[in-house]
């Protein structure tokens, strides 16, 4: 991607979108913006992804589409952050620097690029444990739970109007 950028540009377009899903910010995969923010949020993603053992592909609530930078979203909102990590850290790290990892990584997804810290900025946050982090803001790609929603599924029983069969959508 570097290639698209001139001399002292910070932001270019593409006609043609290439990357992997899960990994690309919300206004390349519709825009084809690409900015120096794009790497940030890849570098999030993976950052939640090391944190948790977890990919970024699929669903993490069988109730709700829920990607990983949602499910670490969720729990860091409900203030249960180190259920996001993965168990097997528990004796190998502090939890306060694994805090530390998910709200980074947390910024580094949020839903617009202008939210997002830089890479420079990134690096900064993860070695200064004196650093004043910002709380994130809602990532990308984020659908939230509503309350009707949850009421009509609720209503539903067993998600079957009927009572005889039960589908679960999967998003390819």
């Amino acid at each position: 991607m570097a290639k698209l950028f001139g001399i002292n540009e910070d932001e270019a377009n593409t006609s043609r979108v290439v990357g992997t899903r899960g990994y690309m910010p919300p206004e390349y995969m519709i825009g084809g913006r690409v900015s120096t923010k794009t790497d940030v949020f890849s570098f999030g993603v993976l950052m939640l992804e090391i944190v948790s053992s977890k990919m970024n592909h699929g669903s993490y609530d069988v109730e709700h589409p829920l990607n990983l930078p949602g499910l670490a979203w969720e729990l860091w909102n409900e203030g249960r952050g180190l259920e996001f990590m993965d168990p097997i850290l528990n004796d190998s790290c502090s939890h306060t620097e694994v805090m530390t990892c998910i709200r980074v990584g947390l910024l580094c997804v949020q839903d617009h690029a202008r939210d997002r810290p830089t890479m420079s900025e990134v690096i900064s946050m993860l070695t200064n444990e004196n650093l004043h982090l910002p709380e994130p803001k809602q990532p990308a790609f984020f659908i939230e739970r509503h309350e009707a929603q949850t009421k009509r599924d609720d209503d539903l029983g067993n998600g079957s109007v009927n009572g005889q069969s039960f589908s679960v959508l999967v998003a390819r």
